[in-house]
């Protein structure tokens, strides 16, 4: 099959036949590089793949859906939404076709939009994805209520980081994925850090840290 989607890989760095696989997403308006740039300081048995939202918004600016704010507050396009998670789910497809991996070793993890595409897809999907990593992000509320609450869903690993500084995305909706969480029965590693909308060296630590701990 052809790719659905553009993307970057870094291949363990250790010889492993079949490596837990770790899909990267990019914030909106930024591209594939933006967290790649991250991926040499991740655990060298990981696939590292950094995908590329399908939403041109310019040059190498690209998003997985578009979202107006003159409300404000963050209005979707909900169709496009959809549309980038059944990308996302037909390029897991394409790579087990064309790369080694365990399939039951797959984490999903992005930053602003794509910290809110990781919680739709590993909260919707979760027979797919073994943890799912939210940085400064926020669960739709659209997607919340179609989450159907099972065992396999409660085993689900999820790291959440947010800057209380965050101008962007406030920190109120990264306490409200907590609450949900907790209420459903999943406890979340949460973190909050005196930070804007951006990721900083003590976030990274604390994810690196998480991630051995639990691969």
């Amino acid at each position: 099959m052809e790719k659905p989607l553009e993307f970057l890989i870094r291949k363990p760095k250790v010889s492993i036949e079949k490596p837990p696989l770790l899909l990267l997403l990019h914030g909106v308006g930024s591209n594939e590089e933006d967290l790649f740039s991250l991926s040499n300081y991740l655990p060298d048995s990981f696939l590292v793949v950094s995908l590329r939202g399908p939403l041109i918004l310019g040059p190498n600016s690209y998003g997985w859906y578009e979202v107006l704010f003159t409300t404000g507050q963050p209005k979707i396009n909900l169709e496009q939404e959809r549309q980038s998670r059944k990308l996302l789910l037909e390029f897991l497809v394409y790579l087990k076709s064309n790369y080694q991996f365990d399939e039951s070793n797959v984490w999903i993890g992005g930053f602003s939009q794509g910290a809110i595409m990781s919680y739709s897809l590993g909260l919707l999907y979760p027979d797919k994805f073994k943890g799912i990593i939210a940085l400064s992000g926020r669960l739709l509320e659209e997607n919340k209520e179609i989450i159907n609450v099972t065992e396999e869903l409660l085993t689900k690993k999820i790291f959440i980081s947010h800057g209380t500084n965050d101008r962007v995305l406030s920190i109120e909706y990264a306490r409200s994925v907590r609450q949900y969480l907790e209420s459903i029965g999943i406890r979340p590693h949460y973190h909050e850090y005196e930070e804007g909308h951006s990721i900083n060296r003590e976030m990274l630590k604390d994810l690196i840290e998480w991630l051995e701990k639990n691969l």
